[in-house]
Protein backbone atom coordinates (compact mmCIF):
# COMPACT_ATOMS: atom_id res chain seq x y z
CA UNK A 1 0.00 0.00 0.00
CA UNK A 2 1.38 2.70 -1.04
CA UNK A 3 0.26 6.69 0.46
CA UNK A 4 0.41 10.47 -0.01
CA UNK A 5 3.80 12.23 0.51
CA UNK A 6 4.13 15.24 1.28
CA UNK A 7 5.25 18.07 -1.29
CA UNK A 8 6.60 21.31 -1.30
CA UNK A 9 6.28 24.68 -3.34
CA UNK A 10 10.35 24.56 -3.86
CA UNK A 11 10.04 20.83 -5.27
CA UNK A 12 10.57 20.02 -8.99
CA UNK A 13 8.25 18.50 -10.95
CA UNK A 14 10.71 15.81 -11.16
CA UNK A 15 11.01 15.56 -7.46
CA UNK A 16 7.62 15.58 -7.00
CA UNK A 17 7.12 12.70 -9.51
CA UNK A 18 10.14 10.80 -7.69
CA UNK A 19 8.29 11.34 -4.13
CA UNK A 20 4.73 10.32 -5.32
CA UNK A 21 6.20 7.12 -7.23
CA UNK A 22 8.77 6.38 -3.77
CA UNK A 23 6.08 7.07 -1.37
CA UNK A 24 3.63 4.53 -3.51
CA UNK A 25 6.95 2.00 -2.95
CA UNK A 26 7.58 2.30 0.33
CA UNK A 27 4.80 2.77 2.28
CA UNK A 28 4.17 5.15 5.26
CA UNK A 29 7.11 3.31 7.57
CA UNK A 30 9.27 3.23 4.12
CA UNK A 31 9.51 6.77 3.21
CA UNK A 32 8.84 10.14 5.23
CA UNK A 33 9.99 13.98 4.92
CA UNK A 34 8.91 14.96 8.47
CA UNK A 35 11.63 17.00 9.57
CA UNK A 36 11.26 15.76 13.17
CA UNK A 37 12.67 12.41 11.96
CA UNK A 38 15.04 12.80 9.54
CA UNK A 39 16.85 15.92 11.36
CA UNK A 40 19.03 13.35 13.58
CA UNK A 41 20.15 11.85 10.45
CA UNK A 42 21.29 15.01 8.96
CA UNK A 43 24.46 15.76 11.21
CA UNK A 44 27.75 13.66 11.24
CA UNK A 45 28.58 11.60 14.50
CA UNK A 46 31.57 14.31 14.89
CA UNK A 47 29.08 16.93 14.41
CA UNK A 48 31.36 18.44 11.94
CA UNK A 49 29.18 18.29 8.74
CA UNK A 50 25.10 18.98 8.60
CA UNK A 51 23.08 18.23 5.49
CA UNK A 52 19.42 18.73 4.28
CA UNK A 53 17.50 16.12 2.64
CA UNK A 54 14.54 15.78 -0.21
CA UNK A 55 13.32 12.92 2.30
CA UNK A 56 14.89 9.78 4.34
CA UNK A 57 13.83 6.06 2.73
CA UNK A 58 13.67 2.74 4.54
CA UNK A 59 13.42 0.15 2.55
CA UNK A 60 12.49 -3.01 4.49
CA UNK A 61 14.15 -5.53 1.78
CA UNK A 62 16.75 -5.91 -0.92
CA UNK A 63 14.09 -6.02 -3.47
CA UNK A 64 12.66 -2.61 -1.95
CA UNK A 65 16.39 -1.37 -2.07
CA UNK A 66 16.66 -2.00 -6.21
CA UNK A 67 13.50 -0.88 -6.73
CA UNK A 68 14.23 2.27 -4.87
CA UNK A 69 17.11 2.60 -6.65
CA UNK A 70 16.40 2.18 -10.21
CA UNK A 71 13.11 5.09 -9.13
CA UNK A 72 16.44 7.19 -8.67
CA UNK A 73 17.92 6.28 -11.40
CA UNK A 74 15.08 7.25 -13.55
CA UNK A 75 14.71 10.89 -12.41
CA UNK A 76 18.80 11.65 -11.18
CA UNK A 77 18.40 11.55 -7.76
CA UNK A 78 21.20 11.29 -6.03
CA UNK A 79 21.06 8.73 -2.50
CA UNK A 80 23.39 8.63 0.67
CA UNK A 81 23.56 5.79 2.17
CA UNK A 82 23.23 5.71 6.02
CA UNK A 83 23.61 2.81 8.71
CA UNK A 84 24.24 3.98 12.37
CA UNK A 85 25.17 7.19 11.25
CA UNK A 86 28.65 6.89 13.60
CA UNK A 87 31.27 7.21 10.77
CA UNK A 88 34.21 9.86 11.90
CA UNK A 89 34.55 11.27 8.31
CA UNK A 90 31.11 12.73 7.13
CA UNK A 91 30.40 9.87 4.78
CA UNK A 92 26.92 9.27 5.47
CA UNK A 93 26.18 12.87 5.45
CA UNK A 94 23.99 14.96 2.14
CA UNK A 95 24.92 17.90 1.45
CA UNK A 96 23.37 20.93 1.65
CA UNK A 97 21.09 21.12 -1.48
CA UNK A 98 18.34 18.96 0.08
CA UNK A 99 18.13 17.41 -3.47
CA UNK A 100 19.39 13.75 -1.91
CA UNK A 101 17.61 11.20 -0.68
CA UNK A 102 19.03 9.50 2.65
CA UNK A 103 18.87 5.94 2.37
CA UNK A 104 18.80 4.39 5.69
CA UNK A 105 19.44 0.59 6.39
CA UNK A 106 18.18 0.73 9.66
CA UNK A 107 15.26 -1.51 8.99
CA UNK A 108 16.83 -4.21 7.18
CA UNK A 109 18.37 -5.83 10.59
CA UNK A 110 16.88 -9.68 9.83
CA UNK A 111 20.01 -12.30 10.83
CA UNK A 112 19.24 -14.62 7.54
CA UNK A 113 20.99 -17.25 8.92
CA UNK A 114 23.59 -18.72 11.45
CA UNK A 115 26.17 -21.79 11.19
CA UNK A 116 27.55 -22.69 14.29
CA UNK A 117 29.34 -25.77 12.89
CA UNK A 118 30.86 -23.66 10.01
CA UNK A 119 31.35 -20.54 12.43
CA UNK A 120 29.04 -17.98 9.59
CA UNK A 121 26.26 -15.64 9.92
CA UNK A 122 24.78 -14.14 7.13
CA UNK A 123 22.83 -11.24 8.03
CA UNK A 124 21.43 -7.60 6.76
CA UNK A 125 22.90 -4.59 6.34
CA UNK A 126 20.94 -2.90 9.09
CA UNK A 127 22.16 -5.47 11.76
CA UNK A 128 23.69 -3.53 14.94
CA UNK A 129 27.05 -4.32 16.20
CA UNK A 130 25.98 -5.24 19.49
CA UNK A 131 23.33 -6.96 18.18
CA UNK A 132 25.74 -9.68 16.21
CA UNK A 133 27.59 -9.94 18.86
CA UNK A 134 24.71 -11.04 21.27
CA UNK A 135 23.50 -13.21 18.55
CA UNK A 136 26.62 -14.92 17.90
CA UNK A 137 27.26 -15.23 21.94
CA UNK A 138 24.02 -17.03 22.34
CA UNK A 139 25.73 -19.74 20.27
CA UNK A 140 28.83 -20.46 21.99
CA UNK A 141 30.67 -18.01 19.12
CA UNK A 142 31.57 -14.06 18.76
CA UNK A 143 32.34 -11.92 16.05
CA UNK A 144 35.81 -10.66 16.09
CA UNK A 145 35.59 -6.72 15.69
CA UNK A 146 34.77 -4.30 18.19
CA UNK A 147 34.55 -0.67 18.34
CA UNK A 148 33.24 2.10 20.66
CA UNK A 149 30.26 2.47 18.24
CA UNK A 150 29.20 -0.63 18.36
CA UNK A 151 25.62 -0.11 19.74
CA UNK A 152 24.69 2.07 16.67
CA UNK A 153 26.77 1.26 14.01
CA UNK A 154 25.79 -1.32 11.87
CA UNK A 155 27.27 -4.30 9.54
CA UNK A 156 26.44 -2.50 5.97
CA UNK A 157 28.42 1.00 7.39
CA UNK A 158 31.40 -1.27 9.12
CA UNK A 159 31.67 -3.24 5.59
CA UNK A 160 31.23 -0.07 3.53
CA UNK A 161 34.36 2.04 5.47
CA UNK A 162 36.46 -1.27 6.11
CA UNK A 163 36.34 -0.70 9.69
CA UNK A 164 39.10 -1.71 12.08
CA UNK A 165 38.98 -1.37 16.29
CA UNK A 166 41.12 -2.89 18.55
CA UNK A 167 41.12 -6.33 17.59
CA UNK A 168 42.85 -5.74 14.00
CA UNK A 169 45.94 -7.36 15.43
CA UNK A 170 45.07 -10.75 15.57
CA UNK A 171 42.00 -10.81 13.36
CA UNK A 172 42.00 -7.98 10.39
CA UNK A 173 40.07 -5.18 9.78
CA UNK A 174 36.45 -5.40 8.52
CA UNK A 175 37.50 -6.72 4.97
CA UNK A 176 39.19 -9.77 6.47
CA UNK A 177 35.79 -10.72 8.24
CA UNK A 178 32.89 -10.51 5.14
CA UNK A 179 33.00 -14.36 3.49
CA UNK A 180 30.26 -13.13 1.24
CA UNK A 181 28.34 -10.27 0.01
CA UNK A 182 25.25 -8.76 -1.61
CA UNK A 183 24.76 -5.20 -3.03
CA UNK A 184 22.40 -3.16 -5.02
CA UNK A 185 24.49 -1.34 -7.89
CA UNK A 186 23.82 2.14 -8.83
CA UNK A 187 21.28 0.64 -11.72
CA UNK A 188 19.31 -1.37 -9.48
CA UNK A 189 20.56 -4.68 -10.00
CA UNK A 190 21.57 -7.14 -7.62
CA UNK A 191 25.31 -8.38 -6.91
CA UNK A 192 24.91 -11.63 -5.00
CA UNK A 193 28.31 -12.95 -3.75
CA UNK A 194 26.52 -14.09 -0.44
CA UNK A 195 28.16 -17.26 -1.02
CA UNK A 196 31.24 -18.18 1.52
CA UNK A 197 33.73 -19.44 -0.65
CA UNK A 198 37.20 -20.64 -0.07
CA UNK A 199 38.38 -20.97 -3.67
CA UNK A 200 36.76 -18.55 -6.39
CA UNK A 201 39.20 -17.85 -9.15
CA UNK A 202 36.45 -16.28 -11.68
CA UNK A 203 38.80 -13.18 -12.08
CA UNK A 204 38.59 -9.77 -10.27
CA UNK A 205 37.10 -10.17 -6.51
CA UNK A 206 34.73 -8.00 -6.62
CA UNK A 207 33.39 -8.16 -2.90
CA UNK A 208 36.64 -6.50 -2.01
CA UNK A 209 35.75 -3.98 -4.55
CA UNK A 210 32.40 -2.68 -2.21
CA UNK A 211 34.21 -3.19 0.49
CA UNK A 212 35.64 -0.06 2.12
CA UNK A 213 33.83 2.20 -1.14
CA UNK A 214 32.01 4.49 1.48
CA UNK A 215 28.76 3.50 -0.80
CA UNK A 216 30.09 5.11 -3.83
CA UNK A 217 29.96 2.12 -6.08
CA UNK A 218 27.26 0.04 -4.42
CA UNK A 219 24.88 -0.04 -1.72
CA UNK A 220 25.59 -2.98 0.39
CA UNK A 221 22.39 -5.06 1.62
CA UNK A 222 23.50 -8.31 3.43
CA UNK A 223 27.11 -9.88 3.79
CA UNK A 224 28.04 -13.42 5.46
CA UNK A 225 30.81 -12.92 7.82
CA UNK A 226 34.05 -14.95 9.58
CA UNK A 227 32.71 -15.89 13.56
CA UNK A 228 35.85 -17.33 15.96
CA UNK A 229 35.26 -19.29 18.79
CA UNK A 230 33.99 -17.73 22.07
CA UNK A 231 36.45 -16.66 24.16
CA UNK A 232 37.25 -18.66 27.16
CA UNK A 233 39.42 -16.16 29.12
CA UNK A 234 41.96 -12.96 28.59
CA UNK A 235 44.79 -11.15 30.37
CA UNK A 236 44.59 -7.71 30.54
CA UNK A 237 48.07 -5.96 31.14
CA UNK A 238 49.22 -2.43 31.94
CA UNK A 239 53.40 -1.52 30.99
CA UNK A 240 55.00 1.59 31.30
CA UNK A 241 57.93 2.14 28.98
CA UNK A 242 60.38 5.17 28.26
CA UNK A 243 60.00 5.61 25.23
CA UNK A 244 57.77 4.15 21.40
CA UNK A 245 61.07 2.56 20.27
CA UNK A 246 60.76 0.57 23.69
CA UNK A 247 57.17 0.06 23.17
CA UNK A 248 58.10 -1.59 19.56
CA UNK A 249 60.65 -3.68 21.19
CA UNK A 250 58.03 -4.58 23.76
CA UNK A 251 55.21 -5.35 20.55
CA UNK A 252 58.27 -7.70 18.88
CA UNK A 253 58.51 -9.78 22.14
CA UNK A 254 55.14 -10.05 22.95
CA UNK A 255 54.50 -11.62 19.43
CA UNK A 256 57.54 -14.15 19.74
CA UNK A 257 56.20 -15.08 23.15
CA UNK A 258 52.44 -14.56 23.02
CA UNK A 259 51.76 -16.18 19.18
CA UNK A 260 48.26 -15.69 17.93
CA UNK A 261 47.02 -15.22 21.71
CA UNK A 262 48.03 -11.73 21.58
CA UNK A 263 44.93 -9.51 20.75
CA UNK A 264 45.38 -6.06 21.68
CA UNK A 265 48.53 -4.00 21.96
CA UNK A 266 47.69 0.16 22.55
CA UNK A 267 49.78 2.71 23.43
CA UNK A 268 48.71 5.58 25.69
CA UNK A 269 50.76 9.00 26.28
CA UNK A 270 51.21 9.91 29.59
CA UNK A 271 49.35 13.05 29.23
CA UNK A 272 46.32 11.36 27.38
CA UNK A 273 45.74 9.08 31.01
CA UNK A 274 46.12 12.28 33.34
CA UNK A 275 43.72 13.81 30.88
CA UNK A 276 41.69 10.64 31.77
CA UNK A 277 41.74 10.15 35.13
CA UNK A 278 40.70 13.85 35.39
CA UNK A 279 37.89 13.45 33.01
CA UNK A 280 36.11 9.94 34.07
CA UNK A 281 35.10 10.12 37.70
CA UNK A 282 36.68 7.00 40.33
CA UNK A 283 38.96 6.15 37.52
CA UNK A 284 42.48 5.27 38.54
CA UNK A 285 45.94 4.93 37.16
CA UNK A 286 46.80 1.13 36.85
CA UNK A 287 50.32 1.79 37.84
CA UNK A 288 51.92 3.87 41.09
CA UNK A 289 54.73 5.02 38.94
CA UNK A 290 55.15 8.00 36.01
CA UNK A 291 55.99 6.88 32.76
CA UNK A 292 56.33 9.17 29.32
CA UNK A 293 54.71 6.25 27.18
CA UNK A 294 51.65 3.41 28.72
CA UNK A 295 51.20 0.55 26.82
CA UNK A 296 48.04 -1.96 27.16
CA UNK A 297 48.42 -5.69 26.24
CA UNK A 298 45.15 -8.33 25.85
CA UNK A 299 45.98 -11.81 25.56
CA UNK A 300 42.99 -14.03 25.00
CA UNK A 301 42.60 -17.73 24.82
CA UNK A 302 39.40 -19.62 23.61
CA UNK A 303 37.69 -22.35 25.42
CA UNK A 304 39.55 -24.86 26.87
CA UNK A 305 42.85 -23.15 26.38
CA UNK A 306 41.87 -20.39 29.29
CA UNK A 307 44.15 -22.12 31.95
CA UNK A 308 46.91 -21.55 30.32
CA UNK A 309 47.03 -17.78 30.41
CA UNK A 310 47.97 -16.77 33.81
CA UNK A 311 50.91 -18.50 33.64
CA UNK A 312 51.53 -17.16 30.03
CA UNK A 313 50.96 -13.46 30.87
CA UNK A 314 53.02 -13.56 33.65
CA UNK A 315 55.83 -15.07 32.04
CA UNK A 316 55.46 -12.29 29.26
CA UNK A 317 56.24 -9.61 31.87
CA UNK A 318 58.82 -11.68 33.42
CA UNK A 319 60.68 -12.15 30.62
CA UNK A 320 59.97 -8.54 29.04
CA UNK A 321 61.44 -7.10 32.77
CA UNK A 322 64.33 -9.34 32.32
CA UNK A 323 65.11 -7.83 29.01
CA UNK A 324 64.84 -4.41 30.08
CA UNK A 325 61.47 -3.39 27.53
CA UNK A 326 59.76 -2.34 30.79
CA UNK A 327 59.52 -0.43 33.96
CA UNK A 328 56.49 -1.01 35.72
CA UNK A 329 53.81 -3.30 34.70
CA UNK A 330 50.40 -5.01 36.23
CA UNK A 331 48.00 -7.60 35.15
CA UNK A 332 44.48 -7.00 35.94
CA UNK A 333 43.74 -8.92 38.75
CA UNK A 334 39.64 -9.32 37.65
CA UNK A 335 37.53 -8.98 34.54
CA UNK A 336 35.84 -5.59 36.27
CA UNK A 337 39.47 -4.54 36.26
CA UNK A 338 40.16 -5.81 33.26
CA UNK A 339 37.19 -3.54 31.93
CA UNK A 340 38.55 -0.29 34.05
CA UNK A 341 41.52 -0.31 32.16
CA UNK A 342 40.02 -0.56 28.46
CA UNK A 343 37.56 2.03 30.00
CA UNK A 344 40.65 4.06 30.10
CA UNK A 345 42.02 3.87 26.90
CA UNK A 346 38.24 4.07 25.46
CA UNK A 347 37.59 7.51 26.99
CA UNK A 348 40.77 9.58 25.52
CA UNK A 349 38.12 10.98 22.83
CA UNK A 350 35.90 12.05 25.80
CA UNK A 351 38.77 13.93 27.94
CA UNK A 352 40.09 15.27 25.01
CA UNK A 353 36.36 17.00 23.84
CA UNK A 354 36.35 18.13 27.17
CA UNK A 355 39.73 20.11 27.29
CA UNK A 356 38.85 21.82 24.26
CA UNK A 357 39.40 22.28 20.29
CA UNK A 358 41.76 19.85 18.61
CA UNK A 359 42.27 18.03 15.14
CA UNK A 360 42.06 14.33 14.33
CA UNK A 361 44.27 12.74 12.36
CA UNK A 362 43.96 8.88 11.54
CA UNK A 363 46.92 8.06 10.06
CA UNK A 364 49.48 4.66 9.27
CA UNK A 365 52.88 4.00 8.29
CA UNK A 366 54.59 0.75 8.20
CA UNK A 367 54.94 -0.65 11.41
CA UNK A 368 58.25 -0.56 12.06
CA UNK A 369 58.33 2.68 11.17
CA UNK A 370 55.76 4.48 13.04
CA UNK A 371 57.74 4.90 16.59
CA UNK A 372 60.14 7.21 14.75
CA UNK A 373 57.66 9.13 12.71
CA UNK A 374 55.82 9.72 15.73
CA UNK A 375 58.96 11.24 17.31
CA UNK A 376 59.69 13.11 14.19
CA UNK A 377 56.21 14.60 13.54
CA UNK A 378 55.12 15.78 16.98
CA UNK A 379 57.86 17.98 17.83
CA UNK A 380 57.76 18.97 14.25
CA UNK A 381 54.00 20.23 14.45
CA UNK A 382 54.65 22.06 18.10
CA UNK A 383 57.38 24.24 16.59
CA UNK A 384 56.00 24.77 13.75
CA UNK A 385 52.36 26.00 15.57
CA UNK A 386 53.61 27.21 18.99
CA UNK A 387 51.48 26.67 21.82
CA UNK A 388 49.95 23.51 20.49
CA UNK A 389 50.24 20.23 21.84
CA UNK A 390 50.68 16.79 20.05
CA UNK A 391 49.44 13.53 21.44
CA UNK A 392 49.71 10.19 19.31
CA UNK A 393 47.60 7.07 20.99
CA UNK A 394 46.24 3.58 19.59
CA UNK A 395 47.37 0.58 17.64
CA UNK A 396 50.75 0.50 17.44
CA UNK A 397 50.65 -3.19 16.35
CA UNK A 398 48.71 -1.64 13.28
CA UNK A 399 51.20 0.50 12.28
CA UNK A 400 48.05 3.08 13.24
CA UNK A 401 47.87 5.68 15.38
CA UNK A 402 45.14 8.77 16.66
CA UNK A 403 47.89 11.95 15.96
CA UNK A 404 45.78 14.76 17.52
CA UNK A 405 46.88 18.49 17.67
CA UNK A 406 45.44 19.93 20.50
CA UNK A 407 45.14 23.80 19.95
CA UNK A 408 46.33 26.46 22.58
CA UNK A 409 44.95 27.87 25.37
CA UNK A 410 42.39 30.94 24.25
CA UNK A 411 41.68 29.28 21.08
CA UNK A 412 38.50 29.44 19.34
CA UNK A 413 36.73 26.33 18.72
CA UNK A 414 35.55 25.65 15.29
CA UNK A 415 37.01 28.92 14.30
CA UNK A 416 40.67 27.49 15.25
CA UNK A 417 39.89 23.74 13.33
CA UNK A 418 39.15 25.95 10.22
CA UNK A 419 42.32 27.98 9.74
CA UNK A 420 45.53 26.68 11.64
CA UNK A 421 43.68 23.45 12.07
CA UNK A 422 43.99 22.97 8.21
CA UNK A 423 47.34 24.20 8.08
CA UNK A 424 48.30 21.51 10.79
CA UNK A 425 46.62 18.69 8.89
CA UNK A 426 48.22 19.57 5.51
CA UNK A 427 52.02 19.54 7.99
CA UNK A 428 51.13 16.14 8.98
CA UNK A 429 49.51 14.49 6.01
CA UNK A 430 52.45 15.65 3.79
CA UNK A 431 54.82 14.14 6.56
CA UNK A 432 52.60 10.88 6.01
CA UNK A 433 53.13 10.99 2.18
CA UNK A 434 57.15 11.55 2.70
CA UNK A 435 56.51 8.06 4.89
CA UNK A 436 54.86 6.47 2.59
CA UNK A 437 52.05 6.11 4.68
CA UNK A 438 48.27 6.49 4.34
CA UNK A 439 46.09 9.49 5.19
CA UNK A 440 42.92 7.54 6.48
CA UNK A 441 43.96 4.33 8.22
CA UNK A 442 40.66 3.04 9.33
CA UNK A 443 38.12 5.57 9.34
CA UNK A 444 37.46 6.69 5.71
CA UNK A 445 38.02 9.41 3.22
CA UNK A 446 33.78 10.66 3.39
CA UNK A 447 34.16 14.64 2.55
CA UNK A 448 36.61 15.22 5.68
CA UNK A 449 39.29 13.71 3.76
CA UNK A 450 38.59 14.53 -0.13
CA UNK A 451 40.57 17.23 -0.93
CA UNK A 452 43.86 15.78 0.78
CA UNK A 453 43.35 12.97 -0.78
CA UNK A 454 42.77 14.65 -4.32
CA UNK A 455 46.41 16.60 -3.65
CA UNK A 456 48.23 14.12 -2.10
CA UNK A 457 47.52 10.64 -3.99
CA UNK A 458 49.09 9.32 -6.83
CA UNK A 459 47.40 10.18 -10.22
CA UNK A 460 47.71 6.90 -11.11
CA UNK A 461 45.86 5.52 -8.26
CA UNK A 462 43.01 8.19 -8.52
CA UNK A 463 42.66 7.81 -12.21
CA UNK A 464 41.87 4.23 -11.24
CA UNK A 465 39.26 4.87 -8.55
CA UNK A 466 37.77 7.74 -10.85
CA UNK A 467 37.64 5.12 -13.56
CA UNK A 468 35.71 2.29 -11.39
CA UNK A 469 33.50 4.92 -10.20
CA UNK A 470 32.27 6.22 -13.54
CA UNK A 471 31.91 2.46 -14.51
CA UNK A 472 30.02 1.39 -12.11
CA UNK A 473 27.68 4.54 -11.29
CA UNK A 474 28.09 7.03 -14.57
CA UNK A 475 25.91 9.32 -13.50
CA UNK A 476 27.43 9.88 -10.01
CA UNK A 477 24.09 9.01 -7.99
CA UNK A 478 25.55 7.22 -5.31
CA UNK A 479 26.65 9.11 -2.47
CA UNK A 480 28.39 11.97 -4.45
CA UNK A 481 30.40 14.25 -3.03
CA UNK A 482 32.55 11.26 -1.03
CA UNK A 483 35.55 9.40 -1.13
CA UNK A 484 36.22 9.83 -5.22
CA UNK A 485 37.26 12.82 -6.31
CA UNK A 486 35.55 13.57 -9.20
CA UNK A 487 37.45 16.94 -10.42
CA UNK A 488 40.32 16.20 -13.20
CA UNK A 489 43.74 15.47 -11.34
CA UNK A 490 46.76 17.38 -12.61
CA UNK A 491 49.75 15.27 -13.63
CA UNK A 492 53.00 15.36 -11.81
CA UNK A 493 55.68 17.32 -13.43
Amino acid sequence: MGHIMQTHAHDTPEQTAFLEEAAHLLGPRGLTRDPELIEPWLTDWRGHYTGAALALASPASTEDVSALVRLCARHGIAIVPQGGNSGMCGGATPDASGQQVILSLRRMNAIRALDAEAMQITCDAGVVLQTLHEAVAAQGLRFPLTLGGKGSATVGGLISTNAGGTQVLRHGTMRAQVLGLEAVLADGSRFDALAPLKKDNRGFDLKQLLIGSEGTLGIVTAATLRLAPALGGRAVLWAGVASLQQARALLLHCEARAGTAMEGFEIIPAYSLAAVLHHLPGSRAPLDTEHVWHVLIELAAPLGAADALPAQAEDLLTSAFAAGLIENATIAASESQAEAFWLLRESISAAERARGPAVQHDISVAVERMPAFIDFVMPEVEARFPGTRAIAYGHLGDGNVHLHILAPAGAVPGEWQQTTGKKISALIYDCVVAWDGSISAEHGIGQAKLAELARLTDPVRLHMMQAVKKALDPSNLLNPGKLVPLAPVRSTP
